[in-house]
């Protein structure tokens, strides 16, 4: 696998995707020219949790398959989103003396070891450590220390962490389907990269991903995460709802919702009626507008668990830029409006678009918003450098630092 090739996978409830991309050098952001894309109906995922572990393992095949035949190159290495009710967010801070007349990258690394040591349940795996802010002599407002002269240098980090028995399932997983983690990425966090600026980030803006089996929500104001959250209900709860009322089996429920789906019932002609398969043999009518009302209902309510949620934050009123809608479902008809509704905020679509070049147009839809993510992440680390993979992968760079103090300890004694 080339250096500058970069392989994400969104191993999702009800899809699995897989994009390949080169890495773009040069400019200010991250850029990637999309190669293949690869996509399969997942098996053995429920709720974003891996329920079966074969079957999995079948769908990564399947989806880095298609996406290596679509781009020529064959990969060993995969950056994987990871969601779903196991994943914990909160706030943390260091502070260090500065070891020289100017902060070096040395004093970056030790701030960041101190703001995330951290007590972690055994349970729990720390996904990120993502810098928040610096304060100089308690000058707040600093993004990139390395430089300045002070003596004092404190770093607000936002952790992300995961169960660990589910990370090495979706280790396992991938590594049965013949490659290895490069790293696993909170897939609100990769979504967001996808499809949101950075000056949206400075006004406030939440990222709320409508998934098969969970709806999670990243929330940024200051250009800071200030709060992340997971509801077990997602497009498969809406389609057991049809199934449920319209006494249908699951699959033909799913096929009621794609194709006559609607997220209003007021958008819908209280005279028409569909047809459908009967539960006994031949087929019965039932009015549209019932379809929609189910649909409208459910989402509604996770719509304003949602809202709660992020006013729990204390921010989820300051969104400025309002709120943005990926996943599968941020496709249905009628969904925008009753998210602004529900919400109280002005809602958008979000179409993967910043930093993709090559068959890019494969990518611009809401559901495939964390597979863009992943590889413009990857792609940040490998063009940013030490310095960026540092600052957006603490965790990753915190064993090759104690290996180095081992390894030069060592070294004073033989």
């Amino acid at each position: 696998m080339r250096a500058h090739i970069v392989a994400g996978l969104d191993l999702g409830s009800t899809k699995t995707a897989a994009v390949i991309a080169e890495v773009v050098r040069g400019g200010p952001e991250p850029r990637v020219r999309v190669l293949g894309v690869g996509q399969t109906r997942t098996g053995g995922v429920r709720r974003e949790v891996v329920t079966d572990l074969e079957a999995t393992t079948e769908s990564v095949r399947k989806a880095v398959k298609e996406a290596e035949l679509m781009a020529g190159v064959a990969v060993d290495r995969l950056w994987a989103g990871i969601a779903g009710e196991h994943i914990r967010g909160r706030a943390s801070s260091g502070v260090v003396a500065v070891s020289g007349p100017e902060i070096g990258p040395r004093d970056l690394e030790r701030v960041h070891e101190v703001a995330r040591a951290v007590a972690l349940p055994a349970d729990q795996e720390l996904l990120h450590a993502i810098p928040q802010e610096y304060r100089v002599d308690a000058q707040g407002g600093i993004y990139d220390p390395v430089g300045m002269t002070g003596l004092r240098l404190e770093a607000e980090v936002f952790l992300i962490t995961a169960a660990a028995a589910f990370t090495q399932n979706v280790r396992k997983s991938i590594a049965r389907a013949g490659y290895a983690v490069e790293g696993l990425v909170f897939e609100p966090l990769a979504s967001a990269l996808a499809t949101v600026s950075e000056e949206e980030q400075e006004q406030g803006v939440a990222v709320v991903e409508l998934g098969g089996g969970t709806t999670d929500f990243i929330l940024f104001h200051d250009r800071k995460i200030r709060a992340i959250g997971t509801l077990p209900w997602g497009g498969t709860t809406v389609t057991q709802d049809i199934a449920k009322v319209l006494a249908l089996p699951y699959s033909e429920a799913a096929q009621i919702k794609d194709q006559w789906g609607v997220a209003l019932s007021a958008w819908v002609d209280p005279q028409e009626t569909i047809e459908h398969p009967a539960p006994g043999g031949g087929t019965r009518r039932v009015p549209r507008e019932l379809l929609a009302h189910i649909i409208e209902q459910r989402i509604d309510e996770i719509f304003g668990l949602v809202r709660d949620q992020m006013l729990r934050s204390q921010f989820g009123d300051r969104l400025g830029s309002g709120v943005v809608l990926t996943g599968g479902g941020a496709l249905l008809p009628g969904i925008t409006e009753l998210a602004e509704r529900s919400l109280g905020l002005p809602v958008r679509v979000g179409t993967p678009e910043r930093g993709l070049e090559g068959l890019a147009d494969s990518l611009r839809r809401p559901k495939f918003a964390t597979a863009a993510g992943l590889v413009l992440y990857a792609a940040r680390l490998r063009s940013g450098g030490e310095r960026e993979r540092d600052r957006l992968e603490p965790p990753l760079r915190s064993a090759r630092h104690v290996l180095r103090r081992v390894r030069d300890w060592l070294a004073d004694f033989f």
